[in-house]
């Protein structure tokens, strides 16, 4: 587990923050899954050129800007 706070709120300034901040969900989801850098390094050649895979990651990047737009009440 990671023992430093990296997220503090789920509130943004704008939408793109927000996808900046999904973007970040993203990633650390990755890096709690896959704690080991030597081991997500070697790994990533195997996904970096792959359609599905890349979806997919796109996929889970939607789903988290979803959560943050919703935590934001859409910027209305």
């Amino acid at each position: 587990m990671l023992k430093e706070q990296w997220l503090p709120s789920l509130i943004t300034n704008s939408p793109e923050e927000g996808f900046e901040l999904a973007i970040k969900l993203s990633r650390m989801g990755v890096k709690y899954t896959q704690p080991d850098i030597e081991i997500l390094k070697k790994s990533r050649p195997n996904y970096a050129n792959d359609a599905k895979g890349l979806t997919m990651a796109s996929q889970v990047v939607a789903l988290n800007f979803q959560t943050v737009a919703a935590a934001n009440n859409y910027w209305k």
